[in-house]
């Protein structure tokens, strides 16, 4: 057994050559939620197994085969989270979010999930999440559509497409499966180990099968379309007409079930065909039930969700957006009195320019070699402080991509330095 450490097969780190353009992401997402009014909920990483078991449902693959779940000390049956819905909900009705209100909310985070770790595919992932409680017609609905096609503009991605469908209600859901089970009951033969183990208590769920030698049996099932009651209905034709005037395109996909027992009535993706088989950038949907199948009041809610990997991989192959965030100012110090002059002269623009970021050089260096590192850090400018400008009270400004550098005063420095990045 080898005693090299490494980390977790699934589960990775992101180093500091790719935090930038994590760091980018974040804050273009943080910007979205901020403009459309939805507010932060940090949740627990860990959460009792019973309550994925309740909310995802136990005969999904989620809970049967990937969660990471074990005992604690005191016997408790505890979960990593797979998804974050279930715990938005449970603290919602914990603390009193819920009842009565409409709610707008978001997270961001890491989830898990024992999969077969592949590209855009992990155990660990971050994902951000949103969350609308208390609004019950097609509008939140579109909203939060809207919101996700404005996302892909904000990160300049092309060639994402929309997917919608409607589950209907719960009785019309409940005919459904009755005619489902009747169809593949008839078809066993044909049906691999995960589909039968579905037939009886679940049979939507091998409409969502990944086994490709199932979609000419899943084509010729019973669509939902038949069993789709008035008021379902409507809600749908609602929803698609507040996309046709957003001019948001959209197909309709009647065998789009999304993988999660608790979904209702709208249900969407995203999806891409430049990351391969993992082409869901985001996936959302009503889930009206689940506030109260946890314990809480009837509320009408919907969310989406998105992994961030997958998203940032998209990014990647369709070259959108800036790069890594480069320093603004690399301060170099050239003093033979040592590092202190400089360590000052980069406070004191932090000081005067808290918008800009500032690097200096720690450590013993020649200016030769400074000046290499300033450029390699992609920074604009380097600040050059030695002992003939700390003399006069001078400081050299060198900018790093083709202008000539200059001494000027102390007292101008930020003046210049400002009217360089208007």
């Amino acid at each position: 057994m080898s005693n090299k450490l490494q980390s977790i097969r699934g589960m990775h780190d992101i180093l500091p050559a790719d935090t930038a353009a994590w760091q980018r992401l974040e804050a273009v997402l943080m910007r979205l939620m901020a403009s459309y009014g939805y507010q932060e909920i940090r949740t627990p990483v860990l959460e009792r197994t019973e309550l994925f078991a309740r909310s995802i449902g136990d005969v999904t693959d989620i809970v049967e085969k990937e969660m990471y779940t074990f005992e604690d000390r005191n016997g408790d049956s505890l979960s990593l989270r797979p998804e974050g819905t279930a715990g938005c909900v449970r603290a919602g009705i914990e603390h009193g979010l819920l009842h009565n209100q409409t709610v707008r909310l978001w997270y961001i985070g890491t989830m898990y999930r024992h999969e077969r770790p592949q590209k855009g595919r992990y155990r660990e992932f971050r994902q951000i999440g949103v969350e609308a409680f208390g609004m019950a017609g097609p509008d939140i609905d579109a909203e939060l559509i809207m919101m996700t096609a404005r996302l892909w503009s904000m990160l300049g991605l092309k060639n994402v497409r929309l997917e919608i469908n409607s589950l209907g209600s719960g009785e019309e859901r409940s005919a459904y499966r009755r005619a489902l089970t009747g169809f593949f009951g008839q078809h066993k033969d044909r049906l691999d180990e995960d589909s039968l183990k579905r037939l009886d208590k679940n049979p939507l769920r091998i409409l969502d099968s990944k086994n490709p030698e199932l979609k000419p049996l899943i084509a010729a099932a019973p669509a939902f379309s038949e069993f789709m009651g008035a008021e379902s209905r409507a809600h749908f034709d609602g929803l698609r007409r507040l996309l046709d005037q957003a001019g948001i395109v959209h197909e309709v996909n009647p065998r789009l079930v999304r993988g999660l027992d608790y979904y209702n009535l709208t249900v969407f993706e995203w999806i891409t065909g430049d990351l391969g088989a993992q082409g869901t950038v985001c996936a959302g949907g009503r889930y009206d039930g689940l506030v109260e199948q946890l314990g809480g009041s009837p509320t009408p809610a919907i969310g989406f969700a998105i992994g961030l990997e997958r998203l940032s991989a998209l990014i990647g192959q369709q070259n959108s957006g800036p790069s890594e965030l480069a320093p603004d100012i690399y301060v170099l110090n050239a003093t033979a009195a040592g590092e202190g002059a400089g360590l000052v002269l980069a406070e004191e623009l932090r000081n005067a320019m808290p918008e800009r970021s500032i690097v200096y050089h720690c450590g013993s260096a020649g200016l030769k070699n400074q000046l290499k590192r300033a450029d390699r850090s992609g920074a604009h400018l380097a600040v050059i402080i030695g002992d003939e400008e700390l003399a006069a009270g001078e400081v050299t400004i060198k900018p790093l991509r083709g202008q000539e550098q200059r001494r000027i005063g102390r007292s101008e420095l930020v003046k210049a330095l400002q009217s360089y990045f208007e």
